[in-house]
């Protein structure tokens, strides 16, 4: 065996004791490392599958709710909405939330749903849902709130680049109308009218409202309900419109009755030719 050969496997064999004295030392460390990896992503996986699990229950239990709901239950809806809110996952009890407001509602309670909606105002993390149950809060109070019931929940909504701001705008307008402020109600339907990320069905609507005003003679004319009478005019004949009552017309003038036909006198006979 050559020289070269024998310091070669000298240095082999330190080499190894040094990586078993490293491995010896370091070891454990590495393996835990990979073992918590390992129970990481098991746990990740096995969370995410609860979750999943438990959101596609409480879908099922929200859309029961609403099936019972369309069937005239509103007993037993408001109690699978209760059993949903209390265990529910996810956005799901939110939602349940919402839900039974809009059904305190139906069953005419206003004021509890107010009430409800005014709660998920003050609760809620998220902005667009906060906002969604003030504009709701306030469309309920147009008919038995004050304006200024009406305009603490949505005047804050109806700024530029809120998606809401239509439909808080449309209150605000109605609430200023019941009011007794028509200019304020005509700007308000007007802002709407303009927007160019208005419906068409909303802007048909808001072309009514301000033809109203205008009939009932509360606002001067301007372009913009010159626009609105030519949204009205253009708007399909089977798109529901709001109901709108017209003032009784005035007796019309009794026509004269056409004078009676006298015979003419006969002819006197023409003198003979000779």
């Amino acid at each position: 065996m050559s020289q070269d050969n024998i310091f070669r496997e000298i240095d082999e064999e330190l080499r190894s004791d040094r990586m078993r004295s490293l491995w010896r030392r370091f070891g454990p460390y590495v393996i835990g490392a990979a073992v918590g990896v390992v129970l990481i992503v098991a746990f990740n996986e096995g969370w995410s599958w609860y979750h999943a699990n438990n959101a596609a229950q409480s879908s099922d239990e929200l859309y029961k709710a609403f099936d019972l709901a369309d069937g005239g239950d509103l007993a037993g809806a408001q109690a699978q909405l209760d059993t949903l809110i209390a265990n529910g996952s996810g956005s799901y009890p939110a939602l349940a939330e919402f839900r039974k407001a809009g059904l305190l509602a139906k069953e005419d309670k206003t004021a509890e749903a107010v009430a409800a909606y005014d709660a998920l105002a003050n609760t809620q993390s998220n902005q667009h849902l906060r906002e969604l149950a003030l504009v709701l809060a306030g469309t309920l109070l147009v008919d038995t709130g004050t304006l200024a019931d009406v305009s603490s929940r949505v005047e804050s909504v109806t700024v530029e680049g809120n998606p809401l701001r239509n439909a808080a705008r449309e209150a605000m307008g109605l609430a200023q109308f019941k009011a007794g402020d028509y200019a304020a109600a005509q700007a308000s339907f007007e802002a709407v009218l303009n927007d160019p990320m208005t419906q068409n069905a909303t802007r048909t609507r808001m072309g009514y409202y301000l033809a109203q005003l205008q009939a009932e003679g509360l606002t001067t004319p301007d372009n913009a309900e010159d626009d609105a009478t030519a949204v009205v005019d253009s708007a399909p004949a089977d798109e529901a419109a709001p109901q709108v009552e017209a003032a009784p017309a005035a007796d019309a003038p009794a026509a004269e009755a056409p004078a009676a036909e006298t015979p003419s006198a006969p002819a006197e006979d023409a003198p003979a030719l000779e």
